[in-house]
C-alpha cells in the first residue's frame, strides 16, 4: 500500500508539473481512439480510412478544447454514413443536431463523455461510465452520457443495416424515412441502457456524497447493483436481454476501474477520523474530518565522487 501511495504522489507531482503538455496528449489519444472506433465499425468512406486523416484531425483537436474533437468526430461519422445512404446521413445529422442543442442547452461541459460513452460500449465495459461519472461528475452529467448511448446505437444501426440502407431503392421515400426514424429513436435496448446509465449515475452520486465511512466504495457496489436491477427489469418488461457472461465480465471490469479511480482520487484513512464541534452567533457546526492517505515521497540525493580526487589522495 505504501508503494502505491508513493506512486500516486509521484503521478500527482508529474501531472502538476507537466499539465500543459499532458492535456493535449490526452486530447490527441481521445481523438485517435474515437476515429479508430468509427473507422472500424462504419468505415464506409474509403478516403477517411487513410491513416493521415485521423492523425491530422487528432493533431488539430489536441490544440483545441474537447468540444472540437466531438465536432470533428461528428462530421467524421456523418461522412461515413453518407457513403452508405444519403437519407440515413440526413436523419443522423438532424438527430445529432437535436442532441447537440439538448446538450449545450442543459449541460455545456463534459462533452468528452459523448465520445467516451460509445467507446466504452464498443469495448464491452459500458457500466464503467456511470460509476466513474457518479464518482467524479454531477447529476447533470446524465445528459452527455445519455447522448453518448444514443450515438452508439445510431452507429450500431448503420453497421447492422448497411446493406439494406444501400440497396433499398424500391421503398417509398416517406416510408423509408419513417422506418429509419422509428428504428433509431424507439430502440428498446437503447432506452433500457440510457435508463441503466442514469440510474447508476444517480445512485453513485447520491451515496458518495453521504457522510459514511467508505462511502465511495459503497457507492460503487450500490451503482453496480442498481444497473443490474434496471437491466433485469428491462429484460422482464421489454424483453431486452444481455448475455450473462458479457454482463458479469463487463460489470466486474467496470467495478475494478471504479476502485482504481477511487484509490487515486479519494483515498482516505477512516481510522483517524475526527469529529469537531464549534459555533458562532447563529449556528452550531458539527464537522467530520477524515484525513487523506498521503506519504512523503523520498527525496533521493545522488552524490557523485570524482575518481581524479580520490586517486590523488591515495597517492599522497
Amino acid at each position: 500500500m505504501t508503494s502505491l501511495l508513493v506512486m500516486k504522489e509521484h503521478l500527482k507531482a508529474f501531472y502538476a508539473k507537466y499539465n500543459i503538455v499532458i492535456q493535449p496528449i490526452l486530447r490527441f489519444i481521445l481523438g485517435m481512439c474515437a476515429f479508430y472506433c468509427l473507422n472500424t465499425n462504419i468505415g464506409y468512406m474509403t478516403r477517411l480510412k487513410n491513416p493521415l486523416v485521423p492523425l491530422l484531425l487528432s493533431l488539430a483537436g489536441a490544440l483545441l478544447p474537447y468540444g472540437a474533437i466531438v465536432f470533428f468526430a461528428g462530421c467524421f461519422m456523418i461522412a461515413h454514413i453518407y457513403a452508405v445512404s444519403f437519407e440515413m446521413a440526413l436523419i443522423a445529422l438532424v438527430l445529432i443536431m437535436i442532441v447537440a442543442i439538448l446538450y449545450f442547452g442543459f449541460r455545456p461541459g463534459d462533452c468528452f463523455l459523448m465520445l467516451l460513452t460509445p467507446m466504452a460500449f464498443m469495448m464491452k465495459i459500458p457500466y464503467a461510465v456511470p460509476l466513474l461519472v457518479g464518482l467524479g461528475g454531477s447529476l447533470a452529467s446524465v445528459i452527455p452520457v445519455g447522448c453518448g448511448v444514443f450515438i452508439y446505437y445510431l452507429i450500431m444501426y448503420v453497421k447492422q443495416n448497411a446493406g439494406v440502407l444501400t440497396n433499398d431503392t424500391s421503398v417509398d421515400i416517406v416510408q423509408k424515412y419513417s422506418q429509419i426514424i422509428k428504428s433509431v429513436t424507439f430502440n428498446k435496448t437503447m432506452m433500457v441502457m440510457i435508463a441503466t446509465c442514469a440510474a447508476g449515475i444517480l445512485v453513485v452520486y447520491l451515496i458518495r456524497r453521504l457522510s459514511l465511512n467508505y462511502a465511495w466504495s459503497i457507492a460503487i457496489v450500490a451503482g453496480c447493483v442498481a444497473q443490474l436491477l434496471v437491466i433485469f427489469v428491462g429484460d422482464f418488461v421489454f424483453g431486452v436481454s444481455v448475455p450473462t457472461g458479457q454482463l458479469l465480465a463487463g460489470m466486474t471490469a467496470s467495478a475494478l476501474l471504479a476502485l482504481v479511480y477511487d484509490f487515486f482520487i479519494f483515498s482516505v484513512d477512516y481510522s483517524r477520523t475526527e469529529y469537531v464541534q464549534f459555533e458562532d452567533d447563529d449556528y452550531y457546526y458539527y464537522v467530520k474530518a477524515v484525513p487523506k492517505m498521503t506519504v512523503s515521497t523520498p527525496d533521493v540525493k545522488v552524490q557523485k565522487i570524482s575518481t581524479r580526487k580520490r586517486s590523488g589522495r591515495e597517492r599522497a
